[in-house]
């Protein structure tokens, strides 16, 4: 995928979320625009993240806003992971590192809880239970696991991760929104193709019935939110088909996906940030979490060929572009 390098037309929507980024931005998400949108430099987002890495291979230093502290945290892994797979280097000593910590805190099936207990607490989100013994979670493996198969990585804990993650996907009756964020970058991820498609057939179904993806985001105040979400925390369709190829794209209409992206691109705020949707529990949580949802809209939007930079709008519903049409998925861009 090209990058922009010539300056964004005054006043789009790149130009203003470039305004939102220097002013606002940690120097990890400054540096990950530059390079998605200003032709920077790899090299530089890669040392930023580098300073949030531990000497127990894990990540950890609030990289997830939700949790602080110095911990290694999967939620942290989950996020260092998305980092590097955007930038082609989810490999090397620096991962095989990264499993041997995973397989070293995982849960007695394999998994990973969402927190692990720490020998002091440190301030995380209310929403994110610390527990003595926890559970493990398809919320954080499932992210985990289908990155590294993404990128063809196979070590030892994989194996056990990955069974983890299909007997969770493949069982599933009951499930809430961010749950299916994290099934669905499992199966864009797993090695079984034919099986992937199978379950995130059966997991749409689930989804569109149970009304776990507000279809019409313009009408979201009619929608109930799921069981312990905050006031207006919902998933619209462009929120769990992040990418054309992503399986869950076969989920949504043209119209339903049209509309979402719509939203999407006036959801921009007048700072030129977007907002996020989920519970503020503490002000410095949320101010970092906006340019993380920032680069997600913005990436999102330009992978569905919505104009950024003042350009005119490809074809296709509500100019949405020629990436409406489904193209076959693939485990990689």
């Amino acid at each position: 995928m090209s990058r922009t390098t010539e300056p964004a037309a005054p006043g789009s929507p790149l130009a203003r979320a470039e305004q939102f980024m220097w002013l606002t931005a940690r120097v990890l998400e400054q540096r990950r625009f530059a390079f998605h949108f200003l032709g920077g430099d790899r090299d530089a987002v890669d040392a930023a993240l580098g300073s949030y890495l531990n000497a127990d291979g894990g990540y950890g230093h609030a990289l997830d806003p939700d949790l602080r502290g110095p911990l290694s945290q999967p939620l942290h892994t989950a996020h260092a992971l998305r980092v590097l797979d955007s930038l082609g280097r989810c490999a090397g000593q620096r991962i095989e590192r990264l499993c041997r910590h995973l397989a070293g805190v995982s849960t007695p099936d394999g998994a990973l809880p969402v927190v692990f207990p720490g020998p002091r607490a440190y301030p995380g989100a209310p929403y994110h239970l610390v527990l003595d013994d926890p559970p493990g979670e398809l919320l954080t493996t499932g992210p985990v696991v289908g990155l590294l198969h993404r990128n063809r990585v196979w070590h030892a804990w994989l194996f056990r991760a990955t069974d983890f993650c299909w007997e969770r996907v493949e069982s599933l009756r009951h499930s809430h929104p961010y749950e299916v964020q994290a099934a669905v970058t499992f199966l864009d991820g797993a090695p079984d193709r034919a099986r992937a498609a199978a379950a995130a057939d059966r997991l749409g179904r689930l989804v569109r019935t149970a009304g776990l993806v507000v279809l019409d985001p313009w009408r979201r105040a009619e929608h109930p939110v799921a069981p312990g979400y905050a006031p207006g925390e919902q998933l619209f369709p462009h929120d769990v088909a992040r990418r054309p190829e992503s399986l869950a794209r076969g989920w949504f209409t043209d119209e339903e996906l049209g509309r979402s992206l719509d939203f999407l691109a006036a959801d921009q705020q007048e700072d030129g940030g977007w907002p996020v949707r989920r519970r503020c529990w503490a002000p410095g949580s949320s101010l970092e979490q906006r340019p993380i949802a920032t680069l997600e809209a913005l990436l999102t939007l330009r992978a569905y060929g919505r104009p950024l930079d003042g350009g005119a709008a490809g074809g296709g519903p509500s100019g949405a572009g020629p990436e409406l049409s489904r193209p076959a998925p693939a485990p990689r861009r």
